[in-house]
């Protein structure tokens, strides 16, 4: 078994450099240790150090603090990984989010931020790792990490789902642009429960109708977004690149259909 309490795969990435933004906790801190227990080293960043970092066999992520919406700050950061390892293979775009808010209201500078975080950070990223995915004699790959909020209306975080949308088509622009030296892939997450204390999908009997309308019959788990993440930046992926993996259990039930199993067929 793994680090993570997975199976084992015949997946190693010894000798790869891989950096994971928002890798201190959640999905992030799941796939940095993935990326470890394969034999990675891995670089996770935020903007305040966390209390205990992602480990697998006895190795440790480093951690350096950066604000991945401030370019220069993510410029500096790049480079001491590139320097400090001797090269950069994988990148991760993990972070992301947005809480709930009412589009018609909420401020402007509100709306810059979530566009910032979710979009323009990892357009920043990957042109600051390009340089050094280039240098290796392997190509590079770079992981996006979407949300179904990009695939379907997202009300209560309209820019946010905007911005996911935007970054599956950077996705495809960039992978058409920077081959065969950089891979680009993206991943759309599903309803995930990560087992922190804030709970998204409310109570526990909600969750639980969310699950059982899910054709895998529950949610995700972090893990299961990690796994999908080692395959593509594994060998396994060589000829996978501007392709979109969705990681939803199924994906969710239309509201149609939903409405009909309520309300009768009648």
């Amino acid at each position: 078994m793994t680090a993570t309490g997975l199976p084992d795969t015949d997946i190693r990435l010894d000798g790869r450099v891989a950096i994971v933004t928002g890798g201190t906790r959640g999905i992030g801190a799941t796939i940095a240790r993935e990326l470890l227990a394969a034999g990675a080293e891995v670089a996770v960043c935020g903007r305040s150090a966390a209390e205990t970092l992602p480990e697998a066999d006895g190795r440790t992520a480093r951690f350096w603090p950066c604000d991945v919406r401030k370019h220069e700050e993510v410029a500096g950061f790049v480079e001491t990984v590139g320097r400090e390892f001797g090269r950069i293979d994988i990148l991760v775009n993990n972070a992301g989010g947005s809480p709930a808010v009412d589009a018609a209201t909420v401020s402007p500078r509100f709306h810059e931020a979530i566009l910032a975080l979710n979009l323009t950070a990892p357009i920043h990223l990957s042109q600051a790792v390009a340089a050094w995915m280039r240098e290796g004699a392997d190509a590079g790959s770079i992981v996006n990490i979407a949300s179904v909020s990009a695939t379907r209306p997202s009300p209560g975080t309209a820019v946010y789902g905007a911005a996911k949308a935007g970054l599956l088509g950077l996705t495809r622009s960039l992978a058409a642009e920077w081959g065969p030296d950089i891979r680009v892939n993206a991943i759309v997450v599903g309803l995930v429960e990560t087992g922190g204390e804030a709970q998204p999908y409310g109570t526990e009997a909600a969750r639980s109708a969310i699950a059982n309308a899910l054709p895998a019959r529950r949610m995700g788990r972090p893990e299961d977004i990690a796994k999908g993440v080692l395959f593509l930046c594994s060998p396994m992926a060589r000829y996978i690149s501007g392709a979109t993996l969705e990681i939803h259990g199924g994906g969710e039930k239309p509201l149609f259909l939903d409405q009909v199993e309520r309300l009768g067929a009648n």
